[in-house]
């Protein structure tokens, strides 16, 4: 497709955007978005299995055979299906993976102002679960994959979809991309595999401000804090008390900070915001590069965000709390979960280490809840990121790309533990409101979904056939 091509669909897009008539592409699009959303895919009433065999009955009416569509199902877990999906090249590199996930968290209803699990477009929005996290890309690669198939393109690669079960319970023994990884590992097998995780940002004013690449992510692990005791009756207290223990060896790990470290990708994060930033932010982002940080540029910078505390240092935050049994008691046992997002390479046996010693309380037993699976930062390779600025470059002119560390945690931590270079790239703009991911009213701009197909698009075709 030209340039002139590609100009008017950008026209097309904006129109759309603003209640104009979709073009088939954005049709399509719009109606694999709306049956994905609308299949609830929790994991307390609703199905992932479900999900993907409606996905494959897609893919099936667009071309796809019997035996290049497989709805995999974990022994144990009928609700918890993922789909793969494979459409071949000539083999003269290695395939193409685009992994998305299909489940979303919980959403109670009387919450919401709107229904989460109908598809309402309002304001050049789209409301609903999972309308953002993650059903946009992964409804994205379903149209692209149709696409693909309808073009008969000259692949160089093998373009492979997978949508995976799981990925926002953790731990959770169903997760998709790990089940795959150990169990189906050549179905998904891949030297590149997009993801989510990446993005863009918008100002205020709807304008690009920057297109971000993950690549890496903090370690997920969770420690169960925990006092005993043998209690007693509440007329008769005494200091000893399991949740007095508790909440002080909390309160010191509420004014504790972990050790400030860059990585390559974090770095480069500062140096390119620095560059885009202006006046403070931007003298403060070029502060903290520094060997050592500015402190209070540092100060400065988390005030305006957390995201950059969360950056450059692991943390470990109190998320809930247990205690007691009867009004009238003493209390026998206080528990606390402390939820710890761990920089890449920290092992997480000095973290727990650090915790006990900061904590200071020898009544405080701290134990792991799961196994956090640490993973490799993948490299920023020519072939990718010429490609990824490349396009962002021709739909978003002067935009930068900047490469990002993930503060969550994405399926990616399997992939790039098994040697699957895995990045997140969406073309998916937020405002500065953000997305309401995982919690209230979850959202996406219009423009937004129909931008983010199209550059998901061009991608998966470029990396695909070197065009």
């Amino acid at each position: 497709m030209n340039k002139a091509t590609w100009w008017l669909a950008g026209l097309a897009v904006a129109s759309a955007a603003h209640g104009a008539e979709l073009t088939p592409v954005q049709q399509q699009m719009r109606s694999i978005y709306q049956e994905l959303v609308e299949t609830n895919t929790t994991n307390s009433i609703g199905s992932c299995t479900v999900a993907a065999q409606k996905m494959a009955k897609r893919l099936k009416a667009g071309g796809f055979k019997d035996s290049e569509l497989q709805v995999i199902v974990p022994p144990g877990g009928p609700k918890k299906g993922n789909l793969v999906a494979r459409l071949k090249g000539d083999g003269s590199k290695k395939p193409l993976l685009l992994l998305a996930h299909i489940d979303v968290v919980e959403a109670n209803r009387e919450d919401w102002e709107r229904d989460p699990f109908k598809l309402v477009e309002e304001n050049g929005m789209f409301y609903a679960r999972g309308a953002s996290d993650d059903k946009a890309m992964a409804a994205s690669f379903v149209n692209n994959m149709l696409l693909y198939k309808k073009e008969k393109l000259p692949l160089k690669r093998d373009i492979i979809l997978a949508l995976t079960c799981d990925e926002e319970m953790v731990p959770s023994k169903f997760d998709g991309a790990e089940y795959l990884v150990n169990h189906h590992r050549a179905l998904i097998d891949a030297e590149i595999a997009l993801n989510e995780g990446g993005g863009g940002l918008l100002d205020k004013d709807g304008k690009p401000v920057r297109h971000g690449i993950q690549a890496g992510e903090k370690v997920y692990q969770s420690f169960q804090l925990e006092v005993t005791n043998p209690g007693g009756h509440s007329s008769a207290p005494l200091k000893d008390n399991a949740i007095y223990h508790l909440a002080d060896g909390l309160s010191r790990l509420g004014q504790f900070a972990f050790p400030f470290k860059l990585s390559p990708v974090t770095r480069a994060f500062y140096e390119r915001m620095a560059k885009v930033e202006t006046g403070q932010v931007a003298q403060d982002m070029q502060a903290i590069l520094q060997d050592p940080p500015d402190q209070a540029a540092l100060d400065r910078l988390y005030a305006l965000s957390p995201s950059h505390n969360s950056t450059v240092r692991t943390t470990c935050v109190a998320t809930k709390v247990d205690a007691g049994h009867a009004d009238n008691a003493l209390p026998q046992r206080a528990r606390a979960t402390v939820n710890c997002r761990i920089l890449p390479g920290e092992p997480i046996a000095e973290v727990q280490a650090t915790l006990q010693r900061v904590v200071a309380d020898d009544k405080i037993k701290i134990t792991r809840i799961g196994d956090g699976v640490d993973g490799p930062m993948p490299p920023m390779t020519p072939t990718l990121m010429k490609a990824v600025e490349a396009i962002s470059n021709d739909m978003w002119p002067g935009v930068p790309v900047i490469p990002t560390m993930s503060t969550g945690g994405t399926d990616g931590r399997f992939l790039n533990n098994a040697g699957i270079w895995t990045y997140g790239i969406s073309g998916m703009f937020h405002g500065p409101e953000g997305s309401g991911a995982h919690g209230l009213n979850e959202h996406i701009r219009v423009k937004s979904l129909y931008d983010g197909q199209e550059y998901l698009y061009r991608l998966g075709k470029r990396l695909a056939t070197d065009q």
